[in-house]
């Protein structure tokens, strides 16, 4: 190499590791640097996943565009691009570039297996025997449940192989049979099998908005005395970002002291799946949240829920700028205006609880 792409290799290399350590000003100002010197797809790509991170979808949609440009193929590039459009609310076409993250040889988010069926396409249903598999993580699967009684409106026999921690919720709350996926599956007859990541790819071309909420049915509520405002302050610490939307020991103090503020985390209510947490939130006024599955469990039984949202790494079904959410008419959303400042976005709960 010249001395030209020797010093821009080493740019863009210093820019992913200060991106690493959570610099993401100085990590784009090293990777335009490096693409100054020479401009690659990779680079390219690497400043718009930071544009993305920042909330500027529109600047990283464009930033994704040139990428493409230069490697149209590029699966890791385009599933990009898919979230920086889903989070401006063009779903049709940010669904489908999204799914070409099936296509990364090394996703962390653990595409379904060979299912020994077909993957449905869209294809007609009626007298098909499909099998759902619970893909990604549990917020996922439970926003993306809302598609899946619509399998059975066009003529299908559905069974739904999950996690166990969401069966009984599929049985009781969906009304669809679940299975848990645990061993090798043999379940014969099958015509398509579909991933919950790809309902909505399939059903939003087709559809001006998704289903609404509530689509799951509350079980009888598991009221305890004195319960009010169910809170959740932290997700699972091995989510990618994790380290911005949970909520760090001072804040997550000051969020359970609200009045008549009480833990979701199992760990604290003693429920064995979803189900059971279902049932506590039946009986609850309010949840408040950072952003993980109890707020998709809440959203989706209609109950009120207020969700705390980072200024970085902001999931892209929250959108930016507005407060409300097209996934949940219950849902209200709390957000930082600087990252990490916690804060503020509780000074708002209290105003909003009325002191």
């Amino acid at each position: 190499m010249n001395d030209r792409a020797d010093r821009a290799q080493a740019l863009a290399e210093e820019g992913r590791a200060l991106q690493r350590q959570g610099r993401l000003e100085a990590a784009e100002t090293r990777l335009r640097e490096a693409v100054a010197l020479a401009p690659t797809a990779g680079r390219l790509h690497d400043i718009a996943v930071i544009r993305q991170l920042l909330g500027d979808h529109a600047q990283a949609e464009a930033g994704f565009r040139q990428a493409l440009a230069l490697d149209p193929a590029a699966p890791r590039m385009r599933a990009s691009l898919g979230l920086s459009l889903l989070a401006q609310g063009r779903l049709a076409e940010g669904f489908v570039l999204y799914d070409a993250w099936r296509q990364i040889a090394d996703s962390e988010t653990r595409p379904a297996p060979d299912l020994g069926a077909p993957l449905w396409s869209g294809e007609e249903l009626a007298g098909k025997n499909v099998l759902v598999w619970g893909e990604e993580g549990f917020g996922d699967q439970i926003m993306y449940a809302r598609f899946a009684p619509l399998l059975r409106e066009a003529g299908a026999e559905v069974i739904w192989v999950c996690h166990p921690a969401l069966v009984r919720l599929v049985r009781e709350g969906l009304g669809m049979p679940a299975m848990a996926a645990q061993g090798a599956l043999a379940i014969e007859g099958l015509d398509y099998a579909v991933p919950t990541s790809r309902l909505p790819v399939v059903f939003m071309q087709r559809l001006q908005a998704p289903p609404p909420a509530p689509y799951l049915r509350p079980p009888r509520p598991n009221a305890i005395e004195g319960l009010r405002v169910g809170v959740v302050a932290r997700g699972n610490p091995d989510h990618d970002n994790d380290r911005n939307r949970s909520l760090p020991p001072p804040a997550a103090e000051a969020l359970m002291a609200l009045p008549g503020a009480v833990s979701l985390l199992p760990q604290d209510t003693g429920a064995r799946d979803f189900w059971d947490t279902a049932g506590i939130i039946a009986g609850l006024d309010l949840v408040i949240s950072v952003d993980t599955s109890v707020a998709h469990l809440a959203g989706a039984l209609g109950k009120p829920v207020w969700l705390l949202l980072p200024a970085i790494g902001c999931d892209w079904r929250w959108g930016t700028g507005r407060s409300d959410c097209s996934w949940y008419g219950a849902m209200r959303l709390f957000r930082q205006t600087t990252a990490g400042d916690w804060a503020g976005v509780l000074d708002e709960v209290r105003a909003a609880l009325g002191g």
